[in-house]
């Protein structure tokens, strides 16, 4: 089963630690964890839109990422039929002439 294709997000979910000014935010270590999501528009690209997200929307972004590995997968089984498909019409066309 497909997942829902608005709810797909290509990028990388990565933990990144900065230092934060703010006293109360602080950990013993002196550094506080943002989850950063980057996204890329064009495989091979480099990484660009850096958007950090609060905790209460990081299984939405986890989901929506691994929503997007799934229809891509998917994707890649139709394309893989058709291409056997298309290469089959051809031999059938080729061996009429």
């Amino acid at each position: 089963m497909l997942p829902p294709v608005a709810e797909t997000l290509r990028g990388s979910l990565i933990e990144r630690y900065l230092t934060c000014g703010k006293r109360d935010l602080q950990m013993r270590s002196g550094r506080t964890p943002w989850p950063s999501l980057v996204s890329q528009r064009d495989p091979g690209a480099r990484p660009h839109n850096r958007h950090d997200h609060t905790t209460h929307l990081l299984e939405r972004v986890r989901r929506w990422i691994d929503n997007y590995h799934k229809l891509k997968e998917h994707l890649e089984k139709i394309s893989d039929i058709n291409r056997e498909l298309l290469r089959r019409e051809r031999k059938k066309t080729k061996s009429k002439t």
